[in-house]
């Protein structure tokens, strides 16, 4: 199980931010009766994405570090510096860039960077995937 760990998480991150910003936050613009209504609820769902994508990197680098997970560490390392990466977009996103939205502060603005924020993490998370799963060098 400990082997395919950074997998599972590296997974879950991907997943996880793919189903939320690319099916489930246009669904709600499309389906309840109001922008308003849609923004706050993607806002609450950002927050917890952010979350998984914090607790997901965090997993990821402890999995890095861990001698005792030989090959599964390896595979983490051949990605860490995307790991780090997407850590930092989700914290700069739910810390820095979320409340300016919310705060509805030079909202077009924000909005850019935070969807460009939000979608380079996926191509993050995605790279990492793709390192993790991908086998080890001979």
């Amino acid at each position: 199980m400990s082997a395919r760990l950074p997998a599972l998480a590296a997974a879950f991150w991907w997943v996880s931010l793919s189903v939320i910003g690319f099916i489930v936050v246009p669904m709600l613009f499309q389906n309840l009766p109001t922008p308003a209504e849609a923004g706050r609820m993607a806002a609450r769902l950002f927050t917890a994405q952010a979350w998984v994508s914090i607790a997901c990197a965090l997993l990821l680098l402890g999995v890095s570090r861990s001698e005792r997970m030989g090959d599964a560490a390896k595979a983490v390392d051949r990605a860490i510096l995307f790991v780090i990466l997407g850590l930092l977009l989700a914290l700069v996103g739910e810390f820095g860039i979320a409340p300016r939205i919310i705060a509805r502060e030079n909202l077009k603005f924000w909005h850019a960077l935070g969807s460009g924020a939000y979608l380079v993490q996926w191509a993050c998370a995605a790279t990492v995937l793709w390192r993790v799963l991908r086998p080890p060098p001979a």
